[in-house]
């Protein structure tokens, strides 16, 4: 089998853990065909070196191991604001990271180079190509564009990355029309991110859980992390409205993040304390049944200030997978997959009036809700389960090897 090196920052690092993981659901597939070896930053009281499904996974450190927050819970930016200690351990990350990849290569006789991201993996991959003549690819994945597209540095190192890449994937149509706003690249190809449609199922549906959290009649559920490009707060102004019709409707808000304290001031200010939630992180395997359960899922997510927004939008495909109708702004590669009435509702960024009007549409007649899912999950299914988009993957893999 041949060897291929997946380099990320984001990766489960323990059972259950709430991190994303698309690398490795991805990775462990390609793992069936190929010699997968993932190289992901270390983290606190964590293996370094393990077995995961069809993946060996190698963990290195790179700073003082309590203080290795540079990665990991919200991601790279968010960490740099939070934390002083993130600061420091940057240069450490990508130093340790690039000799780490050149170790990797060396003892692995590794033929390409998948790296997750553009800064720092794909500036790393394409050292390696300098040095090694090994073929990279690139998977963009929106958070490593948006917010750097105006920024000149940033501007020059992604040119740089994309100029040299063998390929380039990107997760959606609006990542790739921000990546061909900085340069032409030779070959570039949209692949979202796919769904475990296993563990996303109507089947899921758990009655218990209405009981549990003393919800009477319909939820309304929105994940994700609690970050001001998420728009949580448009959703919890829309919900004034929502109650006037609905007055036993409860918001479900699962996540954690830098505007929790301020989203739950402004759920007092409005007095919504009796219909809205907030319930923390939760565990992945536990998210199926929030999913299959509520009643509508919302994404209200908007453009912040800094040019930050959602790349595609996972927890969309798992709530169609879930058989739960979606609502979503029209913002980022969300578009992508909720085709207005077909898939799901759209509405206007920051518009709090058309949340409202499009949740009442749904729970004032369920037949359009499952008239959205029954289309919305054939397309699911035909677009974005991971066995779909890691044959989209094998292919460039085979093209590039």
């Amino acid at each position: 089998m041949t060897n291929v090196l997946v380099t990320a920052t984001t990766f489960p690092r323990w059972k259950g853990d709430p991190e994303p993981g698309f690398v490795y659901f991805l990775s462990n597939l390609l793992g069936k065909k190929h010699a997968v070896n993932v190289l992901v930053p270390h983290f606190s009281k964590i293996k370094k070196i393990e077995r995961m499904g069809e993946v060996n996974v190698y963990r290195f450190p790179y700073f003082f191991e309590k203080f290795q927050r540079v990665c990991y819970d919200g991601g790279i930016l968010p960490n740099l604001k939070k934390y002083f200690s993130a600061k420091i351990g940057l240069p450490f990350l990508v130093f340790f990271g690039f000799m780490n990849t050149i170790k990797m290569i060396k003892k692995k006789d590794i033929k390409l180079v998948h790296a997750h991201w553009i800064l720092p993996q794909g500036l790393i991959a394409t050292i390696m190509k300098k040095l090694y003549g090994i073929p990279f690819l690139v998977t963009v994945h929106g958070g490593d564009i948006f917010p750097f597209r105006k920024k000149p540095l940033f501007r020059k190192l992604i040119k740089y990355v994309l100029k040299n890449c063998d390929y380039c994937t990107v997760n959606s149509s609006a990542t790739k029309e921000a990546i061909l706003e900085i340069c032409n690249v030779k070959r570039i190809e949209v692949i979202p991110m796919g769904v475990d449609l296993k563990s996303f199922s109507s089947s899921k549906k758990d009655d218990a859980l209405k009981k549990e959290m003393g919800i009477e009649k319909d939820f309304l559920l929105t994940v994700g992390r609690l970050a001001s490009y998420k728009g949580i707060k448009y959703l919890i102004t829309a919900l004034v409205k929502i109650k006037e019709d609905f007055p036993k409707i409860k918001l479900i808000i699962v996540g954690d993040g830098p505007e929790k304290e301020y989203l739950e001031k402004l759920t007092r200010q409005l007095n919504l304390e009796e219909n809205i939630i907030f319930t923390g992180k939760i565990p992945n395997e536990n998210l199926p049944r929030y999913y299959a359960s509520a009643d509508i899922f919302i994404g209200p997510s908007i453009i912040a200030e800094d040019g930050w927004t959602e790349g595609m939008g996972i927890v969309f495909l798992e709530s169609i997978s879930s058989g739960t109708p979606v609502i979503g702004s029209d913002v980022g590669g969300i578009s992508d997959i909720i085709k207005d009435n077909e898939t799901g509702l759209l509405v206007e960024q920051k518009n709090s009036e058309q949340i409202a009007n499009a949740v009442g549409k749904i729970l004032k007649d369920k037949k359009i809700g499952e008239k959205m899912v029954k289309k919305g999950k054939k397309y699911v299914e035909e677009n974005y389960s991971w066995d779909v988009v890691a044959e989209r993957f094998e292919k460039i893999y085979g093209e590039l090897i």
